[in-house]
């Protein structure tokens, strides 16, 4: 007998409607059948996309009511914890846009009440869902580069900040800027592949000059709201150094507005048998055989697109039923949530952090 997951989304805005809801909708066993939003007309219509033919503005109401199996938390950040935690309480499983809160303490609990509960909570991590990523992280485990030992990460724009004046850039509901939202991203790829070590101390500066720049070349600036008259107290740009525990090393920079030649998201690992670059999801592979230097690179997409949040997604129905062990687990989140608040606090202060 077949089992059918009725889904309930807390927030309904851009991700929800570019990334999630396809997704949810191509999974024949899931049902999307309640939406909730703080914007009614916002609600239904992405019911009326969505199917769903339950509506709410408040999502303690929707779990509440709605006999979820699963809620999809789309929000801005600053509301990830409080409805995840309300859920699990609840007896639902939680599916969590990134980052996972915006404080070690909320990403704690978290976690915590996860444990307590029994149900499942998954940030999405939708970068580890690319092939290219996969093979990296498989080649890499299966000691294809060697010790790997330092490495560099980032998400650069040359103008590309989303929602100015919204929420985005509202450090209030964000949290920060793109550190926290596109920093998620590719460190997680970096720490990933690298096996997971531990963070033991930080150290980084962060920047804020284009917030009177109202130029965009990014497609990505299309996300979020924009408010002429609104706040833009978070950088827009931040870069970082990470130490781990087993002495490995990580640099980092992440931007929505610098002088660059080109937007451009990368990872890049040196290891003792060979180094990798994973960018724009194009993979190379750069090693030394029988004394002859080797360079070894894969193509983007494999001919055909390549639909991470839906990989996500559906990586989270596998594991609710037994077909699959999850790949990213609380505790990823509560230490990438760490470094981003240690690499904030070592910009304020000065000063490296310890972890």
């Amino acid at each position: 007998m077949s089992t059918t997951y009725r889904i309930g989304i807390a927030g309904a805005g851009g991700i929800f409607k570019e990334s999630h809801l396809k997704a949810w909708q191509e999974n024949q066993e899931c049902e999307i059948v309640a939406i909730c939003d703080v914007n009614e007309a916002r609600a239904h219509e992405m019911a009326e996309l969505s199917g769903a033919n339950l509506v709410y503005t408040d999502y303690k109401q929707m779990i509440a009511e709605a006999n979820l199996d699963v809620i999809d938390i789309c929000t801005p950040n600053l509301y990830h914890s409080e409805i995840a935690i309300a859920a699990l309480q609840a007896g639902i499983h939680v599916i969590c846009e990134k980052p996972d809160a915006v404080s070690p303490v909320e990403a704690q609990k978290m976690a915590d009440a996860a444990a307590q509960s029994g149900k499942l909570l998954m940030a999405i991590r939708n970068n580890r869902f690319h092939p290219n990523a996969q093979f990296l992280q498989q080649f890499a485990k299966e000691g294809g580069l060697g010790e790997i030992y330092t490495g560099r990460c980032g998400w650069i724009r040359r103008r590309g900040i989303p929602g100015k004046g919204g929420w985005f850039t509202t450090k209030e509901l964000s949290g920060g800027g793109p550190l926290i939202d596109l920093g998620v991203h590719f460190i997680d790829i970096a720490v990933w592949v690298m096996g997971n070590p531990k963070p033991v101390a930080v150290s980084g500066a962060t920047y804020r000059k284009f917030a009177d720049n109202d130029v965009s070349d990014s497609k990505h600036s299309s996300f979020g709201e924009k408010q002429s008259d609104g706040t833009f107290d978070v950088e827009d740009l931040a870069i970082g150094f990470i130490r781990f525990d087993n002495g490995a090393t990580l640099q980092i920079e992440f931007s929505w507005a610098s002088n660059i030649e080109e937007e451009t998201y990368f990872v890049e690992l040196r290891g003792t048998k060979a180094g990798a670059t994973y960018r724009n999801y194009e993979l190379g592979l750069f090693s030394e055989i029988n004394g002859q230097l080797m360079d070894s690179k894969s193509s983007r997409s494999h001919g055909k697109p390549v639909k991470m949040h839906h990989a996500n997604i559906n990586h989270f129905i596998d594991c609710l039923t037994g077909r699959a062990e999850p790949i990213i687990r609380p505790e990823h989140g509560v230490e990438m949530i760490q470094i981003l608040s240690a690499i904030y606090e070592s910009a304020e202060t000065g000063r490296e952090v310890r972890l």
